[in-house]
């Protein structure tokens, strides 16, 4: 018989950021309370997991609140490292950053973005440079081609931030910051 589940929405206390969504059935809220860390329920490996135990990545949980229907909880977290196991700060990053981190750190045969990782971080840079001056020129131009260039400016963009180990999060945070 499978154990209820109730979702987790995991929100980083300093900030408020949503870090990601996970499941808890009784024995994880339990030992989550009883240790101050998170634990959950893993629907793909049907069983508990304590989170950040091989990764080193854990949740510090500073508050667990109920819903108004008590079917879900919010869990406020000061989290030690990444919460995604893409290496990515939130589940919710962009998908193209969740790809572009993934790869610089697995460094897959083969892939365009692990060679731009492995040649380091002043190749990125020039990298970035030519789609910056790319996209400008396409931009006067008029060819039509604007949004192509943009893409790969955006793209070797979130590669240079990968390599230098800056979190578009952090970028995501300095312009909300510049916004107020």
């Amino acid at each position: 018989m499978l154990p209820e589940l109730r979702a987790a929405i995991v929100q980083d206390a300093s900030d408020g950021r949503v870090l990601m969504l996970a499941w808890m059935d009784e024995e994880a809220l339990r030992r989550t309370r009883e240790s101050g860390e998170a634990w959950f329920w893993s629907r793909s490996r049907q069983e508990l997991w304590h989170k950040g135990e091989t990764s080193g990545n854990t949740l510090a949980v500073e508050e667990i609140r109920d819903d108004c229907d008590g079917d879900a909880l919010l869990l406020r977290v000061r989290p030690a490292g990444p919460a995604c196991h893409t290496g990515s700060r939130s589940c919710f990053a962009p998908a193209l950053w969740r790809t572009v981190v993934g790869r610089v750190r697995e460094r897959p045969q083969g892939s365009y973005t692990a060679s731009l990782a492995e040649a380091g971080i002043g190749r990125c840079a020039q990298k970035l440079g030519e789609e910056a001056v790319e996209a400008a020129l396409s931009a006067v131009a008029g060819d039509g081609r604007l949004a192509e260039e943009a893409a790969d400016l955006i793209y070797h963009l979130y590669v240079l931030l990968a390599v230098a180990g800056v979190d578009v999060s952090d970028v995501e945070d300095e312009l909300a910051r510049r916004a107020r």
